[in-house]
């Protein structure tokens, strides 16, 4: 593997080229990234990735400081044959590079496996786009949206009299993203085992689909389509959204015979959860979903949310407002574990974030800067990682086949 000095984390001394651009493949540059790789992000000269300009701004994108941490970004234009020659340089000190162009776009520039594996016989290419890397789909332009529709998720999200919804948050990069992130570091594995690379294909999906608990086996089997539904999940009950005497939101979820049982003891009705019961098993309560809900509505409506929250809390009973990030900022639990941590950043001078995901006891992660400017490592990476000088990247910048510093 390759050493990088001074970074902690499980993956120190393992470098990822990451050649994405938006979400999906970015994203999986990040996860390695959090963990101590050393992530080389490859951008397009004076334009960079688009994730550079979305998301809320303050006169600068506040997206790209998260997407964009503890990677070191450069500039090269892969279109041209200079440039191709140069990603095959890094490629050669490398153990993972990351893309998700649309499929062939790779091989349109020569930078397809077989060509990546001819310089670094060892190298895991990881391949994030919206179908994989085969099928007769797998040519088409293919977002996240459109992943997620095809995966199954959009189909059930949201309430059962309107169109289907949207999660709120790009799931269908993220998902390939993680399940990319999961087949790179078992491809990693492998290799130091083998001295063999591979590649690894993680469409959207398909990320989306291996997330659909039974659906495809509950209609193969049983012919039962599931269909949106709100805040509920059919036939477990108690699980909502319930209103408090002061306004608030509160989502209890006691569906399991011995938490329903300790919620009826609360609101002084012991005798729901008594043998015979109609609210006694799992089945007898989702039949009586709706109506079971009601009754726990009218009973959580005259508490106060807080008041609510600890008799549930003391009670042993799962339940929580629904947070927004403010709350986030605010609750102890999140300081307690560092769940968002303060970091410094060029642009903003401080930023709030997600920390590490997840917490490693003896190799923990770290977000050790966020997003670049783009191309801020260029002279680090193209003169002292691949031993160009001054010269040679001057002569380079002007031709447009890398951006300047």
């Amino acid at each position: 593997m390759t050493t990088d000095a001074g970074t902690t984390g499980a993956l120190a001394g393992v470098r990822v080229i990451e050649a994405g651009q938006l979400l999906a493949g970015p994203f999986a540059g990040t996860l390695l990234a959090d963990q101590g790789a050393d992530v080389i992000k490859v951008e397009p000269p004076g334009v960079g990735d688009p994730m550079r300009a979305w998301g809320r701004t303050d006169g600068a994108s506040l997206w790209w400081p998260v997407v964009g941490r503890n990677k070191r970004s450069v500039t090269l234009d892969l279109r041209e044959k200079e440039g191709q020659d140069l990603f095959l340089d890094l490629v050669k000190t490398a153990d993972i590079v990351v893309e998700n162009f649309r499929s062939g776009t790779f091989e349109r520039w020569n930078l397809g496996y077989e060509r990546l594996r001819e310089v670094n016989p060892g190298i895991i290419l990881v391949r994030v786009s919206g179908y994989g890397q085969t099928g007769p789909y797998s040519d088409r332009a293919g977002y996240g949206s459109i992943g997620e529709a095809m995966g199954g998720l959009r189909y059930i999200l949201g309430d059962p009299d309107r169109q289907p919804s949207r999660a709120g948050i790009s799931i269908g990069d993220s998902l390939a993203a993680m399940h990319a992130t999961v087949g790179a570091l078992a491809a990693l594995r492998h290799r130091d085992a083998t001295g063999s690379g591979q590649v690894v294909d993680a469409s959207i999906y398909e990320s989306v689909l291996a997330m659909m608990e039974s659906l495809v086996t509950e209609w193969d089997v049983a012919g039962y389509q599931r269909e949106r539904t709100g805040a509920i999940l059919p036939n477990v009950a108690p699980s909502n959204v319930y209103p408090t005497k002061d306004g608030q939101l509160v989502l209890i979820a006691a569906n399991q015979d011995t938490v329903s049982s300790r919620l009826f003891a609360m609101m002084g009705r012991p005798e729901w959860s008594e043998p015979g019961h109609p609210y006694a098993s799992h089945v007898g309560r989702g039949r009586a979903q709706a109506e079971l809900d009601e009754l726990i509505g009218a009973w959580t409506a005259t508490l106060d949310a807080d008041e609510l929250l600890e008799r549930m809390n003391a009670g042993g009973v799962p339940a929580g407002r629904i947070y927004k990030a403010a709350d986030m900022l605010a609750d102890p639990h999140f300081a307690a574990r560092e769940s968002i941590v303060q970091v410094p950043d060029q642009t903003f001078g401080r930023l709030h974030m997600q920390n590490v995901v997840p917490k490693l006891s003896g190799t923990p992660g770290s977000i050790r800067w966020t997003g670049p400017d783009l191309g801020q490592h260029n002279d680090e990476v193209y003169g002292d990682l691949l031993g160009l000088a001054e010269s040679e990247r001057a002569d380079l910048v002007e031709r447009g086949i890398i951006g300047a510093s």
